[in-house]
Parts: C-alpha cells; sequence; structure tokens
C-alpha cells in the first residue's frame, strides 16, 4: 500500500520540485533589478502590438526564456548576461522614461543596449561597477549631462556607443587606460573641450558634430574608420600622423577649420571614403598611383584647393571637387570615366576651369551627373547641376585669364 502511495505522489513532487526550480531560476538580486529598470522605463505606446515590456510580466516563473531583451547564464541561479531595452524595430518609437541605477545590480551583465526612443536624464555613474561589460551602447535618446567618468575603467570594454544624445562635458584622459576598446561612437552629442590620447588599438572612432576643439592629435595606428566632421578641429593635416594610418578605409573630416595641404598617402585606393569638404585646406591635388574602384567617394569641396588638376582622382565613383580654385583643363582620364559610366557623379563648378574635353559623338550615360557651371569655359549642354550651383552658367570674363581664349 506505502508503495502505491508512493507512486501516486511521484508526479506530485516531481511537478512541485519543477516549479521551485523555476522560480529560483534566476537571482532574486538581477529579478528584484529587472523590476526597478521596468519601473524607471515605459513604452511609448504601451497599446501597441510591438510594445517592449508585454512580455515582462513579474508572475511568470521564469523571466530568463520569457523576458524579451534578456539573456540569462545557464547555471543556477541564473544571472543576467545581456539587457537590450526596445525591440529596435523600424516601426516601434522606442521607450521613455530614465535608466534606472538598478542596472547596476546586474552584476554578471556583459552587454546593455538601448535602442531608440526619447529616455532621458544621466547615464548612472554606478555603470562603473559592472566590471565584465564588453559593450555599452545607449543611442539615439535624450541622455544628459556628462560620461560617468566610471565607464572609462571597465576593464573589458569594447564597445562604447553613447551618440545621437544631448551628452556635455569633456572626454575623460582616463579613456586613453581602455586597452581593449575597439569600437567608440559618440557623435552627434554637445561634448567639447579637446580629444585627449586614445587608446592605442581602436579600430572605429566617431567623434562627429560635438563641439570638439584644438589643434588636431595624433590618432591610434589602427584605426580604419575616423570621423570627426562638424567640429571646431583646426591645423595642418601634415602636423598629425594622418600619413601613417595605413589601415583607413573611412576618412570624415569635414566642417572644421583644418589648413595647409593634404598628405599625398591619403590618395590611394584603399582609403575608399575620403571627406575633406569645408574647411581650409590650400595646394593641389598631388599626382598619385591611386586606382579607385566601384563605391569609391572624395569630397575635396569648397575649400581654396589650386592648380590644374591630375589624374589621380579619375575613376572615383563619386567625386565632389567643386567651390575650389581649380584652373586648365580637365585631364582626359576624367572624362573618359564619365563617359563609360565609372564616375556617376563629377561636381566642379564654381572653379576657373578652362575646358572639358567632350568627346563627339559619345553620349553621356543617363547615370551620370556632371556639373561645370560657373567656370572659366563655354558652356555645356548636357550638365545636370544641384540647385546650390546658382543660376550663372559661366564666370564673368574679368575673373578668368584664359576665358577669351576658351571662346568659340
Amino acid at each position: 500500500m506505502k508503495k502505491i502511495m508512493l507512486l501516486l505522489l511521484l508526479p506530485l513532487v516531481l511537478i512541485l520540485s519543477s516549479h521551485v526550480q523555476q522560480v529560483e531560476g534566476i537571482s532574486a538580486v538581477d529579478l528584484s533589478a529587472l523590476r526597478e529598470i521596468k519601473n524607471s522605463l515605459t513604452d511609448i505606446k504601451s497599446s501597441s502590438p510591438n510594445a517592449f515590456f508585454t512580455t515582462w510580466d513579474f508572475t511568470n516563473p521564469d523571466p530568463c526564456s520569457s523576458f524579451d531583451g534578456i539573456i540569462c547564464s545557464s547555471f543556477i541561479p541564473r544571472r543576467v548576461t545581456t539587457l537590450t531595452l526596445g525591440t529596435g524595430l523600424s516601426n516601434s518609437p522606442g521607450l521613455a522614461g530614465t535608466l534606472s541605477p538598478a542596472i547596476s545590480n546586474l552584476s554578471e551583465l556583459t552587454q546593455l543596449i538601448l535602442f531608440t526612443g526619447i529616455v532621458t536624464g544621466p547615464i548612472p555613474t554606478q555603470l562603473g561597477t559592472l566590471k565584465k561589460l564588453s559593450v555599452i551602447s545607449l543611442t539615439n535618446n535624450r541622455l544628459t549631462g556628462s560620461i560617468p567618468i566610471s565607464i572609462f575603467s571597465l576593464p573589458f570594454l569594447h564597445t562604447l556607443d553613447l551618440s545621437h544624445n544631448q551628452l556635455t562635458g569633456t572626454i575623460p584622459g582616463s579613456i586613453s587606460g581602455l586597452l581593449g576598446l575597439k569600437v567608440l561612437i559618440l557623435g552627434s552629442n554637445r561634448i567639447s573641450g579637446e580629444i585627449p590620447p586614445l587608446p592605442t588599438e581602436l579600430l572605429h572612432l566617431d567623434l562627429s558634430y560635438n563641439e570638439l576643439s584644438g589643434m588636431f592629435k595624433r590618432m591610434p595606428l589602427t584605426l580604419r574608420y575616423l570621423s570627426v566632421s562638424g567640429n571646431r578641429l583646426w591645423g595642418p593635416l601634415m602636423s598629425n600622423n594622418l600619413e601613417s594610418l595605413s589601415e583607413l578605409v573611412y576618412l570624415d573630416l569635414s566642417m572644421n577649420r583644418f589648413s595647409g595641404p593634404i598628405p599625398s598617402s591619403l590618395f590611394r585606393s584603399t582609403l575608399s571614403s575620403m571627406f575633406l569638404q569645408r574647411n581650409n585646406l590650400t595646394g593641389g591635388v598631388p599626382l598619385a598611383p591611386a586606382s579607385y574602384g566601384p563605391g569609391s567617394t572624395v569630397d575635396l569641396s569648397h575649400n581654396w584647393l589650386t592648380g590644374e588638376l591630375t589624374a589621380t582622382l579619375a575613376g572615383v565613383e563619386t567625386l565632389f571637387l567643386n567651390n575650389n580654385r581649380f584652373n586648365g583643363a580637365v585631364p582626359k582620364e576624367y572624362v573618359a570615366s564619365v563617359y563609360s559610366g565609372t564616375t556617376t557623379t563629377l561636381y566642379l563648378q564654381h572653379n576657373y576651369i578652362s575646358e572639358f574635353p567632350v568627346e563627339e559623338g559619345l553620349a553621356l550615360p543617363d547615370t551620370v551627373a556632371l556639373c561645370l557651371s560657373y567656370n572659366c569655359m563655354v558652356p555645356v549642354e548636357f550638365m545636370a547641376c544641384p540647385a546650390s550651383a546658382g543660376g550663372m552658367i559661366s564666370r564673368p570674363v574679368n575673373q578668368c585669364s584664359a576665358f577669351n581664349t576658351s571662346m568659340p
């Protein structure tokens, strides 16, 4: 009889045991932290079927498998290792509220991600206690205040992306101690001051559209992506180590106050995207053995570049040389590249160009945008110029020493 009773009770014991394991599956500390995190944030459209916190039901016995945005360790008690706040879907308006300091209670956290929304307030200084963090990505919100200095002591930090917020203050010098940092993206904030020495193994640096000032400093030799556009940086490009950044494939120094000539080593096919527009650069385009291909873009517009064009940039797919002081005839290599469709955009307006040797009998491809207005040459009928080029077809005669010889 006892054996029969034990057999009857065994399924019930197993069910109760399973329930206890599920309830105790996640750390009580982490569960309490998640509750505080949820209390400080809300879905902008909570009634939406894509609302993020819909799955955060604290009566559920297993948050690790039911809560959107969290990944837990496999051992018991389970700890939250990844916290992703928001869906990241294009049709989701995201979250509102503030970031709770309780995030710091998730002591096993390695990745913290906040998707686009309208989250306000400061970044909790307590994040600096999360010594296992390797990724912090809090982008496209309305976070304010300075970047907590404590973040720059995290020993395993690989990626720090705080772009598109309203952050102020400076970049602390202690950032150079983040030896494992590979990706630093602080673009589109209100960060000021000078750029301090950076980690030597950095691969991706985006400090664009801030209020940074001072002379451009030496950059890590490992960089492949560098953007500091839209700041107040100044000084000659020759004074830093740009020529030594042999790994660069993307460079954007536009809309600053840089001066002097462009280092000749920057004209190379491996640097397929180069944006130097709207500075005070002088000199010309040096003759270099570059061979650009599909997808390449070079923008040198709105500077003080002079002299006759060399063939160096022929073959660039999208090329902006407008609003400089280039003169003479356009080299035949550019003309051939345009007519073959290799160069799909060539803007040369607002220079002192005297000739664009059109090949008779050849039609310009429909995919090509060519603008030569406001130069010292005979107008070209097939030009496709942007509205910013203005309505003047050619420069006044008194501005062009070669203009009369270019007239029919």
